[in-house]
């Protein structure tokens, strides 16, 4: 099972890159995004009308925090994201920046949730960031030509906002079910970036067939597949092994481009798919229990997990799929 979540969330959250190439030309970031979610938060709000059971409990204190979390991993990471595609840095380099993320949660892993990655996770975290390198680098040289420099800080300020919204969550010791925390995070990015359209006068959807397109697209795969997944992934296996699919990111993306834009696809991008694999195999393995060997002690080498002390990872596997639609 685990597998196939891993494998569903890779190809849905790479979708969200494709998704934003298709939208790029047919309108603002803010556009797309506001009409993005307003169908979504329209949705949600009806369904937990019906079914109210789920958000008995739910207190202003954790509404507010699943309010701040959803503007941190839903519209700050992806409004950066879609504004450095628009400024011209293309998906893969965005992809390559956005995979730094692992090694930034895996570092303040410890100081933030006292848990801590092993030796061989580490090794596992790198070998991935050298797999994405291998595949982005050289577009990334290519693209730097024709684009400000500033624009590569975007997608930067993005994954640090994920990764805030990541330890935000991991800190909560009153998990919200996940259907009311999905609800909850898109009802929040329609309203701001309903907001930023109208304060800049983009909410108007453009006439183009392609716009709609686009935007189903990004309805359907990255938000209920991609987003939902990730939580579920997260509260399931932890933010090491979450983010480890994140090195996946770039060369999943990379050979979809290439078979539904026509993207070049050689040598380079296919040794670094299989070193992403690697990485995702390493850390796997290095979070079995054993770990970094040699000192340290197991308070230091025992894998990271998401769910709070007094709440066990198996509470969490009890989440499916379904409430993620």
């Amino acid at each position: 099972m685990n597998a196939l979540l891993s494998v569903a969330f890779v190809l849905c959250w790479s979708s969200g890159f494709i998704g934003a190439k298709l939208g790029a030309g047919t309108a603002d970031a803010t556009t797309l995004l506001m009409w993005r979610f307003l169908p979504l938060a329209v949705v949600l709000v009806a369904a937990a009308a019906v079914s109210r059971a789920a958000w008995r409990g739910l207190t202003l204190r954790d509404t507010g925090r699943q309010i701040a979390v959803g503007a941190l991993s839903q519209s700050g990471y992806l409004l950066s994201v879609y504004y450095a595609i628009q400024l011209g840095v293309s998906s893969g380099t965005t992809a390559l920046i956005d995979g730094v993320q692992p090694l930034v949660a895996g570092a303040l892993a410890g100081p933030l949730l006292r848990q801590y990655v092993s030796r061989r996770q580490w090794l596992g975290l790198w070998l991935g960031l050298v797999g994405v390198a291998t595949v982005t680098v050289a577009d990334a040289a290519a693209a730097g030509a024709d684009v400000a420099w500033w624009a590569y800080f975007v997608p930067f300020l993005g994954m640090l906002s994920l990764v805030a919204a990541t330890f935000l969550e991991g800190r909560s010791r009153a998990p919200v079910q996940p259907r009311v925390a999905l609800t909850i995070h898109c009802v929040t990015s329609a309203v701001l970036f309903s907001g930023m359209a109208f304060g800049v006068g983009a909410a108007a959807p453009p006439a183009d067939s392609s716009f709609w397109v686009a935007t189903a697209w990004l309805i359907v795969l990255p938000t209920f597949g991609g987003y939902g997944l990730y939580w579920l992934i997260l509260r399931r296996s932890g933010i090491t092994e979450v983010n480890t699919l994140m090195f996946l990111m770039a060369p999943v993306t990379a050979v979809w481009g290439a078979l539904m834009f026509g993207e070049p696809f050689g040598l380079q991008t296919a040794l670094g798919l299989a070193v992403g694999l690697a990485a995702v195999v390493v850390v796997r393995r290095g979070g079995g229990g054993g770990g970094g060997g040699g000192g340290g002690g197991e308070s230091r080498t025992r894998p990271i997990r998401s769910a709070p002390p007094t709440q066990s990872a198996a509470d969490y596997s009890v989440v499916s799929c379904a409430e993620r639609r």
